[in-house]
């Protein structure tokens, strides 16, 4: 069964994320809130971890797509190709925020059992606890929305419930408070243009 940590989410106590994070380096699966619905993930540098999380998901590896939360801007440039200058000012404003953009992948992103995606998925949620996972990692974490099936709601928001009944597929829950039932909106940014593929969240309009 699955480690329960209470972390709070205005103020994470580190000592307990350095906990996490340590789950996460021996290829452990992670439950954690965002901004937006809780999320599930792991280390992206970890093969081994790669492929439970697309176990867990119930995809082939290429049909998985690739998203992972960046501790800030800084990060992001190391995992996509040149970002041009107008669209940097709009991501720049955007994030922290409920918003995944979609960009070419840099050589540095690794295989995702094999597959090397030419795409991915950027977040830098607007939430403490992924972010500072991320930051004491020292590495992306791969995130995917932790989603029910056949269920009234989609997206578990409780999180007594979630480590009910996800406790025994991965390996750490993150009780950080109620979650959200929004998902990120995601922005498709490969051609250069903001192009809005599933809108939630966030209105990237606004920062057009």
């Amino acid at each position: 069964m699955a480690e329960l940590f209470r972390i709070n989410p205005d103020n994470p106590q580190e000592r307990v994320l350095n906990e996490v994070v340590k789950v996460l380096r021996k290829g452990g699966l992670v439950i954690y809130p965002t901004d937006t619905v809780y999320g599930v993930g792991c280390d992206l540098t970890n093969q081994a971890a790669l492929k439970k999380l697309i176990r867990f998901k119930g995809l082939k590896p290429n049909k998985m797509n690739l998203s992972f939360i960046c501790y800030d801007l800084s990060d992001i440039t190391n995992y996509v190709k040149h970002i041009e200058t107008p669209a940097f000012r709009v991501i720049k404003k955007a994030l922290p925020g409920p918003f995944t953009f979609i960009m070419k992948a840099s050589s540095s992103v690794p295989k995702l059992v094999d597959t090397k995606k030419k795409e991915v998925g950027i977040r830098v949620p607007d939430h403490n606890i992924p972010r500072e996972l991320v930051r004491l990692l020292g590495n992306p974490i791969v995130t995917t929305s932790l989603k029910q099936e056949d269920e009234i709601l989609e997206y578990p928001t409780d999180p007594e419930l979630i480590y009910e009944d996800y406790g025994n597929q991965v390996d750490a829950v993150i009780d950080g408070g109620y979650g959200n039932i929004h998902l990120s909106t995601v922005v498709n940014l490969v051609d250069g243009d903001f192009e809005v593929i599933r809108q939630g969240q966030g209105n990237i309009e606004d920062y057009l």
